[in-house]
């Protein structure tokens, strides 16, 4: 019986597996990377439902609280801290102390019970980060968090993703601003931001840390 198919077709059959082999996976990794980007993934500017509707657009931008009256910690800790519930009566044993929309408010202070909060900027556990040195280093509120005065509810500004992290350490001029700034939103240098970030890197003596052990502990 005659040869139907040549000895070559072999060979071709093969390598036609493996180049269908290497476009699968190469489809994957990138509708893997698609997804994993996508603001669906990263809940980038997804505003998280509170028990209570909290709006930073009324305390910071229309009454001009600052931050550090709420979140006191953030100078000095790990974390920025949820302010207790003794922060909010401080006010509103004075005003709007008969509005239902506050009643969860009221109950937490009678009952010593702490509101549940839901977390808007929820790290992974591998992922160590210290909110009083990025503030020591002239980081504003503004750079992570964005224009919080402007937000009813609360979103995540940032992807949160680890090469927006990087662009930051690697580049920390374009982002620096005075301590006295730091809780400034809308804010402006007086100078362009490449003069003011190398004046501040030096003398805030910030370093270009890019090692893994910096963030992964």
């Amino acid at each position: 019986m005659p040869q139907i198919f040549r000895s070559s077709t072999n060979s071709h059959a093969r390598v036609s597996i493996v180049v269908a082999l290497v476009l699968v996976a190469g489809g994957g990794g990138a509708l893997f990377e698609l997804i994993s980007d996508s603001r669906y993934a990263t809940r980038e500017g997804d505003a998280r439902e509170q028990p209570i509707p909290f709006s930073h657009a009324h305390h910071v931008g229309s009454m001009g609280i600052d931050c550090r009256y709420c979140h006191t910690s953030v100078e000095n800790s790990d974390y920025a801290v949820v302010p207790p519930t003794k922060t909010c009566m401080n006010c509103h044993s004075q005003v709007w102390i008969n509005s239902p929309t506050l009643e969860p408010v009221r109950a937490s202070f009678r009952t010593n019970e702490s509101i549940r909060w839901t977390k808007v900027y929820d790290l992974p556990d591998y992922v160590y980060f210290n909110h009083s040195i990025h503030v020591k280093k002239g980081v504003g509120c503004e750079t992570c968090h964005g224009r919080i005065d402007e937000m009813g509810l609360t979103w995540q500004q940032p992807s949160l993703q680890m090469r927006w992290c990087l662009d930051c350490h690697r580049n920390p001029e374009k982002y620096l601003r005075p301590r006295d700034q730091i809780t400034k939103m809308g804010y402006v240098p007086s100078e362009p931001q490449e003069v003011v970030g190398a004046r501040l890197v030096k003398e805030y003596n910030v370093q270009k840390l890019e090692t893994c052990w910096t963030c992964h502990r």
